[in-house]
């Protein structure tokens, strides 16, 4: 029963979480009415709490390998009541400044039910567990939407003093029903690093994440004051708005998920990132309300299904070391979403214009999705050099000409030639003399007219000794029609069956000394 209780218990938990990460940007135009904040402080007040957020999440991961959810979870809801109440009491830019930073606590707790959640079901699941999970990023509409009412209404710093109680109450929920027999990792955060660091897999996942979480995050905190100031929307209107924009996102996070369960994440990536590209250059032509409206309903779903891809291919690849991967990759989604709001302030503050700034989402994200391509067609050799590795029989692969490209261990072992003798030479270094050219003529002109040939043949070892093999020769032509043959075989001389253990080597050797005769009487 508390095993069951863990995926939605966790998932509201990261909805409130995100609830206070984002409740400066949300309430950012009620604060400085009594704050006087320039522009540039403005983006910075909601930046900030990003940053630990980010940074927080790599520990976070660890920590929940060794301490599990329940733990982590309810420490975070508790520390969180200190600076939900110091903003509450802010007077100036320092107070916004220091209270976000410690605010940023409430996204970090996002790589705790990533790291704890696939232990409870099978690979197959994940992508869309993680996805549901992923629901949580629902706070920060929440927050966005409801903030401005309950500020409306009581004023922005008791708005923030009666999250307090929500805080508690989840606090009390983890600590409760949270699971306290959770399955602990308790292996070196140092081991794990030097296992995760070395493949580039995890780096490009980062990328990756660093795109479709970070614009989630960064249109989520700089929509709200961007619609006030520069579509002159009431507050509660860009609150709306936005939280549109989060809820369309967040929902199709589990679609996502999904979708990299029932077919490759990778494929679903490539559409994701194509579409980011296209919405970027959409939100660079101008800044109408129409054509800036499109732009974002296309982020947004694009972000939010591709969060969902990405975070099923962590655990996928990382399964042992999830915690640090996952801290890792999520860490660089918060970072993703740190940078474009200074950015856009930035360039709006030089030119007074958006459009480089959106033009940088475009060019970012059609530099991801050359990325994703190039992983996916590595991953395919991967998987093809994978198989030739782990098969029991013999395995070469020429190209066209007959050159020997590959081969793989059971090769070694039944010739005797190792990989660096064969590779760049041809099929002959193996050749026993035993079969003449009328046999090689009808070996090319099944193999070429079929594309496989199957058979007998005699060859010759390392050593010198002569064995007889069944032998299996495919012609596989790849995307670019390049053409490849491989070559599959096994040692017949250890497994005839009617002449006995060892008789095929003599029969060959027989057969080839009795042909080799003939040869020198001039037969």
């Amino acid at each position: 029963m508390v095993k069951k209780i863990q995926l939605p218990l966790q998932t509201l938990s990261l909805v409130v979480s995100f609830m206070a990460w984002v409740l400066i940007s949300s309430l950012i135009s009620y604060i400085s009415q009594d704050i006087p904040l320039t522009a540039g402080q403005r983006a910075w007040s909601t930046a900030i709490p990003v940053i630990l957020g980010s940074l927080l999440r790599i520990p976070a991961g660890i920590l929940t390998n060794r301490f599990g959810a329940r733990l982590m979870n309810t420490v975070s809801f508790f520390i969180l009541l200190a600076p939900v109440y110091y903003l509450s009491q802010a007077n100036t830019f320092l107070d916004l400044a220091v209270g976000g930073f410690f605010l940023g606590i409430g996204g970090a707790t996002f790589s705790v039910g990533v790291t704890s959640l696939p232990k409870y079901y099978p690979k197959e699941k994940q992508g869309t567990i993680n996805g549901i999970y992923g629901i949580g990023n629902l706070g920060t509409a929440i927050s966005t939407f409801g903030a401005p009412w309950v500020a409306d209404a009581i004023g922005w710093s008791r708005a923030l003093q009666l999250f307090l109680i929500l805080l508690v109450l989840f606090a009390l929920l983890n600590l409760f029903l949270g699971d306290k027999r959770e399955e602990r990792v308790r292996r070196s955060w140092k081991d794990q690093l030097k296992q995760v660091y070395r493949n580039e897999k995890l780096w490009f996942f980062s990328i990756f994440y660093f795109i479709t979480f970070g614009s989630f995050v960064a249109f989520t905190i700089y929509l709200p004051g961007f619609l006030v100031s520069y579509f002159e929307l009431s507050k509660v209107d860009a609150g709306l708005r936005t939280a549109g924009f989060i809820a369309l996102a967040t929902f199709l996070r589990p679609v996502g998920g999904i979708l990299s369960d029932k077919s490759n994440p990778f494929v679903v990536l490539m559409f994701v990132f194509s579409g980011l590209t296209l919405s970027g250059v959409l939100l660079s032509f101008g800044l109408t309300m129409p054509l800036f409206t499109l732009g974002c309903l296309m982020v947004a779903v694009c972000a939010g299904i591709g969060n969902g891809a990405v975070f099923k291919l962590v655990p996928l690849y990382f399964s042992k070391q999830g915690g640090i991967a996952s801290g890792i990759v999520s860490a660089a989604g918060g970072l993703g979403g740190f940078f474009p709001p200074l950015l856009l302030t930035l360039l709006f503050g030089w030119t007074g214009h958006y459009a480089i700034g959106f033009m940088a989402l475009s060019e970012a994200s059609l530099a991801s999705l050359i990325l994703v391509l190039w992983v996916f067609f590595s991953n395919k050799l991967e998987f093809a050099s994978d198989i030739i590795k782990s098969t029991a029989d013999a395995v070469m692969v020429t190209d066209a000409e007959g050159v020997i490209h590959t081969v793989n261990a059971a090769f070694t072992e039944v010739t005797g030639y190792p990989k660096e003798a064969v590779i760049g030479k041809t099929p002959n270094i193996l050749s026993s003399g035993f079969h003449d050219r009328s046999f090689y003529n009808a070996f090319w002109d099944t193999l070429l007219t079929t594309g496989k040939w199957q058979g007998k043949i005699v060859n010759r070892k390392a050593n010198g000794e002569v064995f007889r093999e069944w032998l299996s020769v495919t012609a596989i032509t790849n995307e670019q029609n390049a053409t490849h043959y491989v070559a599959i075989f096994s040692d017949l001389s250890q497994a005839d069956s009617v002449i006995g253990e060892g008789e095929g080597d003599r029969l060959a050797e027989n057969q080839f000394s009795k042909k080799a005769t003939r040869k020198e009487a001039g037969e």
